[in-house]
C-alpha cells in the first residue's frame, strides 16, 4: 500500500484521468476494467500490487487535496467493493477507525467522490 506524500507528477494520468470521468458520471468501475490502461493483468499477482500502489497514490494525493479517496469507485467484480489495500490506507490517511464498518466506510466514500466530481464532467 501506498504511504507516502504523493504529487501530481507521481500519478498515473491515464488511471487518474479514467476515474474523475467515471466518478463525474456517478459510477464505478472494476480494477480488471482499468487494469489495461497500465497494461496490467489482474490475474497477475505481482500486477495485482501494482495495482495497489497505483490507487494508493491516487487516493493519498486526493486526500492531500482535500477530497474523498477517488479510489473507492474501483471495486472487485466479485462482491462490488474495493479490495483490502483501500481500506488500509483509508486507517492510515485517519479517514477510517480500525474496526469500522467496512462497507459503511465505502459506500459514504463513494457518494462523497460522486458529489466532489458530478459537475466536473
Amino acid at each position: 500500500m501506498w504511504k507516502g506524500v504523493a504529487t501530481e507528477d507521481m500519478l498515473h494520468k491515464p488511471i487518474y484521468e479514467e476515474l474523475k470521468r467515471i466518478a463525474g458520471r456517478q459510477e464505478t468501475t472494476t480494477y480488471s476494467a482499468i487494469a489495461p490502461l497500465a497494461n496490467l493483468d489482474m490475474d497477475n499477482p505481482a500486477h495485482r500490487e501494482e495495482m495497489r500502489q497505483l490507487l494508493g497514490k491516487i487516493s493519498t494525493y486526493e486526500h492531500q487535496q482535500g477530497r474523498p479517496m477517488l479510489t473507492a469507485i474501483v471495486v472487485r467484480k466479485e462482491d462490488n467493493i474495493p479490495g483490502h489495500g483501500f481500506f488500509e490506507l483509508a486507517q492510515h490517511l485517519g479517514l477510517m477507525r480500525p474496526g469500522a464498518d467496512l462497507v459503511a466506510f465505502f459506500c459514504n466514500e463513494v457518494a462523497r467522490v460522486h458529489a466532489t466530481w458530478k459537475s466536473t464532467k
